[in-house]
Order: structure tokens, then C-alpha cells, then sequence
């Protein structure tokens, strides 16, 4: 008969977040972002439900972009205002207490959250900032 042994999951779990937390989080990932993207329009979106937080992008266009593609049926002032609400999703936070948040990286190969360790201290726990810079990948195109 074999015994059942109890693992810890980084991936489920966690507190809900307290609304003091939920403020402070949004401070820092916001000044991170504007700190590490000076000069470009990016606006940043936080998500919670209970224990976590998603962490969304919002870029204008760039020049190159704010030609609209063959297939778009509007107009280019539309275009524009279409790709500025498109959010890009970066991350997703589970929250455990003080600064100790798990890290689910998004990927758009399989449009889901995927558990991922902290590259900056190899570890399955680590700050609202170290998650943001890593997922910040997507905003470096």
C-alpha cells in the first residue's frame, strides 16, 4: 500500500490579497515600468481575484504600426485606438504574504499561465518587480 506524501504546489494556494497590498503592487509595477521604458506610452493594468493578481500591458502603436493592415475594414484613427486597448498580458502573481508571490509567466503559444521560477534568485518565490521584468519580454518587441 503506498502512502500519500504532501507537496507544496507554488502553483495553487495562496491569501487573498489585502486592498493595502493591491495599492502598493500597482505603485511599483507602474513606476518599474516607467523607469525601465522611458519615452513610450505604456500603460499598466492589474487584475485581482482573490489571491491573484494579473498583470496586463497597454502600448500605443508605434510608427510603424499605426498603419493599419490590408484586412482592417476601418480607418487608421480606429486602427490606432484598437491596437491602444489590446492589452498584453504578462503575468499572473499569487500571493502568499509579506513579499512572497509565486509567478505564472503567460505564454500565447497556449493562451495560459505557466508556473515559472524567478530567474533572478532560482527560486519559486520572489517580488511583483522580479516578475514584471521577466515578462516584460513582451515588451521589448
Amino acid at each position: 500500500m503506498s502512502k500519500k506524501v504532501w507537496g507544496f504546489d507554488p502553483h495553487r494556494g495562496g491569501k487573498t490579497i489585502p486592498d493595502s497590498v493591491k495599492a502598493d503592487v500597482k505603485r511599483r509595477i507602474t513606476g518599474l515600468a516607467r523607469s525601465e521604458f522611458p519615452g513610450r506610452s505604456i500603460r499598466i493594468e492589474l487584475r485581482y481575484r482573490k489571491q491573484l493578481c494579473y498583470v496586463d500591458a497597454y502600448e500605443a502603436p508605434n510608427d510603424k504600426d499605426t498603419n493599419p493592415p490590408s484586412y482592417w475594414k476601418g480607418d487608421r484613427e480606429e486602427w490606432i485606438q484598437y491596437r491602444s486597448n489590446l492589452p498584453t498580458h504578462l503575468c499572473r502573481l499569487r500571493y502568499f504574504g509579506e513579499d512572497r508571490w509565486s509567478f505564472g509567466f503567460y505564454t500565447y503559444s497556449n493562451e495560459r499561465y505557466e508556473l515559472c521560477i524567478f530567474p533572478q534568485n532560482g527560486d519559486f518565490f520572489g517580488t511583483p518587480e522580479m516578475a514584471f521584468m521577466v515578462s516584460s519580454v513582451y515588451l521589448n518587441e
